[in-house]
């Protein structure tokens, strides 16, 4: 809502926005006519991102969602002793795959993105999506909004990924050299994801939310979870044939 071209209010101590109630349901991504009208609106979003330049937000960096995730994990001691070893040495060898491919971004345009556009956070009525949750929103490629738009097996990816640039290039040029970035972004968000969590588990409402969160089966579905990135990070990223 805006008031007098204001869209960010005060109360005592407090900034807050005010914003209409939205209903709706996660987006059927197998449905091709969904998928194309959610790439379309993205590409609108980043139409609208890619005019300026964020003042007071982070840029999507390795360091910031890895690196530091890493480190926080393992110096805080979150994770069960007989497993430190296996997800200090995955995660050593995810960033240095990751690092050359994410300083390749240097030469990829950056823009103001959603960036954490998981199909959750994204509202479908009435054959429209209505994006919520801007709390990680910040400089970055515009890949990071739209490799969740994939799932399922290569071939299903293949054939989704030429969907969404259909509809993605109504509105906003695709940048076929980001699809390299697809497995990189995928590790940097999981990583980041567990030190997310491990970073709030002192505020009693966390333990209650994630239940299933800094247990040892977590940990150990996570860690199997990065070998199969990093596995994916050594095979061919995905292209499209009129851009090979």
């Amino acid at each position: 809502m805006q008031i007098d071209g204001t869209t960010v209010f005060n109360h005592a101590d407090f900034r807050f926005a005010i914003f209409r109630r939205q209903g709706g349901h996660a987006p059927n991504l197998e449905n091709q006519d969904d998928l194309e009208v959610l790439s379309r609106t993205i590409a609108r979003l980043h139409a609208v991102g890619a005019q300026q330049k964020f003042e007071h937000r982070i840029t999507l960096t390795h360091e910031h969602l890895g690196t530091n995730s890493r480190n926080f994990l393992l110096e805080n001691n979150f994770l069960p002793l007989e497993m430190e070893e296996a997800y200090a040495s995955v995660t050593e060898h995810l960033l240095k795959h990751i690092e050359p491919m994410m300083s390749e971004m240097e030469n990829l345009p950056s823009i103001r993105i959603h960036g954490d556009c998981h199909m959750g956070n994204v509202l479908w009525r009435d054959d429209t999506p209505h994006f919520v949750d801007f709390d990680d929103t910040m400089m970055g490629p515009a890949m990071q909004d739209l490799w969740m738009m994939l799932s399922g097996d290569r071939d299903q990816q293949q054939g989704q990924l030429i969907e969404l640039v259909e509809g993605y290039n109504e509105f906003f040029d695709f940048v076929p050299s980001e699809l390299s970035l697809i497995e990189s972004l995928r590790a940097l968000r999981l990583m980041h994801y567990s030190a997310w969590l491990a970073r709030r588990w002192s505020d009693p409402a966390f333990p209650l939310s994630f239940p299933w969160f800094n247990t040892p089966r977590y940990w150990s579905e996570h860690i199997l979870e990065l070998k199969e990135v990093l596995s994916g990070l050594q095979e061919p990223a995905l292209a499209l044939p009129q851009y090979r």
